[in-house]
């Protein structure tokens, strides 16, 4: 009679079920070449392939083995990867050389440059309109590329600084305008704004995903929240307490399950929607200082963190107000958390 009240209970929690109790622990540590720092990962779950940004070079992971299966070297502060898979095209943010990198998938092969504005950063790849979108955001502006023909197409305005961003697969395309607190709804087929959506109490938006499905994006902020938001209206739905220094989102859409990955106090945040409308804490794993961007594995479900080992800050100067803590060398290395 108890198991078949468990299993009620578990039912009754909604679509997430079990799955909603989190249970996320470091199942395996992949020490990776090189000491330069990193920022976005980009899961291809269907290839198996785990791509890396680490400075002036993307690493390619395999999944399953977590083997480093070869390098796009040569890039400029990459940020981002984003991936065309119907062209069997990748493209790279290069935040120093104001310019995105075209690779084949297949051979991880450069096969050209795009010019685009300045600083870009997060990118993402559009289905709906089939084009690349990279978030500059030194320019206040993203830039369209035709994955097609790698053609430049669109240089939008957008109210401030972008962050992350994500496309709903039917011509919404959403940016976190950081430094405004907003959010910014691009039409990628029409190529420019349609709204600008106040975040409060969320400020400092930084991280983005998406449940394509409900109609929700799942935005942390650098006040400490993740902000829940209605792709339709732009209302903030719910807010959740997470930790500090977060930089990236993500939504599991097997399991319903959201996180947050917080460099400041080294945790990974599980968010569940525990009943209709309400949003909660499921668990805040342990990750490791500077842990602050991640990607999801939609097959295992399992995430991937970076993160490394730190030295002292070098002297603050006018021009590095707020320097860097200096990598230890043989230190950096992937984190992948499984249940």
């Amino acid at each position: 009679m108890r198991k078949y009240m468990l299993l009620a209970a578990l039912l009754a929690a909604g679509p997430m079920g079990a799955a909603a109790q989190g249970g996320y622990k470091l199942v395996k540590t992949v020490p990776l070449p090189g000491n330069g720092f990193w920022d976005y990962l980009t899961a291809d779950s269907a290839a198996r392939r785990l791509y890396v940004t680490h400075d002036t070079k993307v690493l390619a992971v395999e999944m399953d083995s977590f083997t480093v299966t070869g390098t796009i070297n040569g890039l400029s502060g990459v940020h981002g990867v984003a991936l065309a898979p119907e062209f069997g095209r990748g493209f790279i943010s290069d935040g120093r050389s104001d310019s995105v990198t075209v690779f084949d998938t297949a051979t991880l092969a450069k096969t050209a440059e795009v010019k685009v504005g300045k600083g870009p950063d997060a990118i993402l790849y559009d289905p709906a309109s089939r084009r690349v979108f990279a978030f500059n955001g030194h320019g206040d502006s993203a830039t369209a590329i035709a994955a097609s023909s790698l053609a430049a197409v669109a240089e939008i305005p957008l109210p401030g600084s972008p962050e992350a961003g994500a496309a709903d697969g039917k011509g919404r395309v959403y940016v976190n305008i950081e430094d405004k607190s907003e959010v910014a709804v691009i039409d990628s087929l029409a190529m420019d704004v349609t709204a600008q959506w106040e975040l409060a109490p969320c400020e400092g938006p930084s991280g983005m995903a998406i449940d394509q499905a409900k109609g929700r994006l799942f935005i942390g902020c650098h006040n400490r929240m993740m902000a829940i938001v209605d792709t339709a209206s732009g209302v903030v739905l719910s807010t959740v307490p997470i930790g500090s220094g977060v930089d990236a989102n993500a939504f599991d859409p097997g399991t319903g399950l959201a996180f947050s990955s917080n460099g400041g106090d080294g945790t990974l945040t599980v968010v569940g929607e525990t009943s209709p409308g309400k949003f909660s804490i499921l668990q805040d794993a342990a990750t490791h200082k500077g842990a602050r961007t991640m990607a999801l594995d939609l097959k295992t479900h399992r995430v991937f963190l970076i993160t490394a080992d730190y030295g002292p800050a070098p002297d603050r100067t006018k021009k590095h107000p707020r320097p860097w803590p200096r990598v230890l060398p043989g230190t950096v290395r992937i984190l992948v958390l499984g249940r």
